[in-house]
This record gives C-alpha cells, sequence and structure tokens, in this order.
C-alpha cells in the first residue's frame, strides 16, 4: 500500500511540476508589463518611427554644453530692471501736492503785510500745484517743487525784500502730501508713507513698513514709477547696498512672494510642484530639494529635465534651442554630470524626471524566477 502511493505521488508530480512551469514563463513573459512608478530612459526618449524625426530634442549636460545653454532664453523669468541707488543729500525736497506754512518778519512800522506795531505775521497754508508752484501775497506766483525747505525759504524771502525791505521768512511743511510713497502688500504695515528727505531709499521704507513678511517664499520687490516697472528680489536688494534704490514721491513699491515653480515625477524623491527658495536654483539644487532619487528604483545615469520654449526661440546655429521641446538629461554617476548639474540652471516650469532603473526589472524578474523554483522544489518534494 505504501509503495503504491508513493508511485502515484511520483507520477503526480509531473503535471504539478509542468503547471508551475507553466506559470512561471507566463510571469516571466509579463515582466515587461510590470507596475512601474517611472518609464525607463530608453522609453522616455524613444522615437516612434525612424521615418518620423523626434518631435523633440536630447541634450546632455556637460561641461561642454553649459556655456551654450547659458545663451538661450529664460522663459518663465522675471524680466525687470532694476535703478540703482543714487546719493543724495539728506534734505527735505518740495513736491506738488505738499501744504507749506509761511510766516513774514519785518521792522518796519508801515509794511504792506503787517499792522502798526506788529512785526511778524502768518499767512495762509499754501497747497504746491500740481505745475509746483505756490501764489504768495504781493509777489505772486514762485516755483518751489524740488527745492528744498531752506532754498525755497531763500527764494520767498528774496522776493518780500523788494517789497519790504528789513523782511524776514520763516517756512515750514504743514503737510507733506507730494512726498508720499506707497508699500504694497508682503509687509507687517503696508500703507502710504511720507518720504521724510531726499534721500530715504527703498530698504528704509521696508523697515518702517515693519519688515519684510517672512512667510513669503523668496519675496520680490517691484517698483513702479512713471508707468514703468522696475523688480528685483528681496536676496539680492539685501546682498548690495548699491541696489538700495533711492525713492520719489508718487513711487509705489509691491512686495509679493516668488511665483516661479517647477514639478518632479517619477522615480524622485517626491513627486510635486515646488517653489523657487532663491533667485538661482541649479540641478543639483532641484535634486535637493525634491529629496534626491529613489536609491531602490531610479536610473542616476537618467535623470531628465524637460523643458518647452516658444518657436520665436528655436535657433539652427545653436544660439537657441533647436527644438520647442528640449530634454536634458544629466548622469548623477559621472564627475562631469554632477560638477555639471550643479551649474546647470533650473527654469520655472522645468519638469525633473528621474527614470525608472532596468535593473529593478532585472532583480523582479530575478525574484519571480527564485520563487517558481522555489515552488517547484516544494512540489516535488510532496
Amino acid at each position: 500500500m505504501r509503495r503504491a502511493l508513493s508511485r502515484t505521488g511520483a507520477a503526480g508530480s509531473g503535471p504539478a511540476r509542468g503547471v508551475l512551469v507553466l506559470m512561471l514563463a507566463s510571469g516571466l513573459a509579463a515582466c515587461g508589463a510590470l507596475p512601474r512608478g517611472a518609464g525607463l530612459e530608453s522609453e522616455v526618449l524613444r522615437v516612434t518611427s525612424d521615418e518620423v524625426p523626434a518631435d523633440f530634442a536630447v541634450e546632455p549636460v556637460t561641461r561642454a554644453s553649459l556655456a551654450r545653454f547659458e545663451s538661450w532664453p529664460r522663459i518663465g523669468e522675471r524680466h525687470l530692471e532694476w535703478i540703482g541707488h543714487t546719493a543724495e543729500p539728506p534734505n527735505r525736497i518740495i513736491a506738488a501736492g505738499d501744504v507749506l506754512r509761511v510766516t513774514v518778519w519785518n521792522t518796519e512800522d508801515n509794511s504792506l503785510l503787517t499792522s502798526p506795531g506788529q512785526r511778524s505775521i502768518t499767512l495762509d497754508p499754501v497747497t504746491v500745484s500740481a505745475s509746483g508752484t505756490v501764489f504768495m501775497p504781493y509777489i505772486g506766483t514762485i516755483r518751489v517743487a524740488g527745492m528744498s525747505p531752506d532754498r525755497a525759504r531763500e527764494v520767498i524771502e528774496g522776493r518780500y525784500v523788494e517789497v519790504t525791505p528789513s523782511a524776514q521768512v520763516q517756512l515750514e511743511i504743514a503737510e507733506t502730501r507730494g512726498n508720499m510713497v506707497s508699500l504694497v502688500g508682503g509687509v507687517g504695515r503696508p500703507g502710504t508713507y511720507p518720504l521724510q528727505d531726499q534721500s530715504a531709499t527703498i530698504l528704509s521704507l521696508l523697515a518702517e513698513g515693519g519688515g519684510v513678511d517672512r512667510s513669503l517664499n523668496n519675496p520680490q520687490v517691484t517698483l513702479m514709477r512713471g508707468g514703468q516697472l522696475y523688480g528685483i528680489s528681496v536676496e539680492r536688494l539685501f546682498s548690495d547696498p548699491r541696489l538700495d534704490t533711492t525713492l520719489r514721491g508718487g513711487d509705489r513699491v509691491i512686495v509679493e512672494p516668488d511665483d516661479r515653480y517647477f514639478l518632479s515625477l517619477g522615480a524622485a524623491g517626491s513627486e510635486a510642484m515646488h517653489r523657487f527658495p532663491k533667485d538661482v536654483v541649479s540641478a543639483l539644487d532641484a535634486l535637493s530639494i525634491i529629496g534626491g532619487v529613489s536609491e531602490a528604483r531610479a536610473d542616476p545615469k537618467g535623470v531628465l529635465i524637460l523643458r518647452g520654449y516658444p518657436s520665436s526661440a528655436v535657433r539652427a546655429d545653436g544660439s537657441g534651442p533647436p527644438h520647442t521641446r528640449v530634454v536634458f538629461t544629466i548622469d548623477l554617476t559621472s564627475a562631469d554630470g554632477l560638477f555639471s548639474a550643479g551649474q546647470f540652471r533650473i527654469l520655472s516650469g522645468d519638469l525633473i524626471y528621474a527614470t525608472e532603473s532596468p535593473v529593478t526589472s532585472a532583480q523582479t524578474i530575478m525574484t519571480l524566477i527564485g520563487s517558481g523554483f522555489g515552488l517547484i522544489r516544494s512540489a516535488g518534494s510532496l
């Protein structure tokens, strides 16, 4: 009876082994369709037909190519100029809209301005007109805009001396309406501020407004002056005193976060949208921001940066991208690739795509093979 059972088990092991081998073969055949989080580099860069030209260009990031890439247009960037610091004396400057209070002193008994025994008279406050002038009794219209209070006092006094030889003039700015600047958003206390003197700068205005909001991502400063826009980052503004722009009455200053971003997908440390934390972000900076690439999945030789250019930027002579769609490839396993990645500039809208390593698929296949043969051995021992 025991011998019969043994023969039956041995005979049954053949079909069972065959079924398991068939299952293993089917599993290996399906390995090409194994679920993955990213494509292989060869898959992403594959051209569907040799007869159809690729609708994108592939550009390796190396030391030899960096200078050429640097001359290409920087899409998605702010292209605003900035006004440097202008040294001005710390004097208050009269502007249109300012209100002046003038007092005239004299020692004459018969004066056009004062009554007998009266030695001074304070005139009604006058507002500097849009043309920069004020009207004063007995001496007419005088231009004072652009003058310091001391200079305006001298000019007005000189005119009154022609009428009253002993006249002396005292002048003060009662209200400052013309020398006002607006600080819009991004600070502790936005609002309208008077310029204390003509040497006032944008950094002093930001300080007066309570400082830049610390929660803003790489804050940007926009200056609106005379219908023109000028722009700079707070990072650059703080780093160079020569960029501390001297303000003028009527300026508007806007502080807002940097709206540039890049994306990360595939076998990267994170799949998300990332804001620029500083003015210049290199490929290595970006990889650090996204948490690197997956050690278990990513191909360190297949980090891709996908970028789109406008058709107007395309150039055949190398001075611009050869195609509207460009894939930059980075090899993180070579010193040249690493150094070059540290100098390659990421632009707003770039997609950093970490491709899947071919080794990952091979390891999966080997795991399936090992599991299959383990099952076969287990079946054979029944």
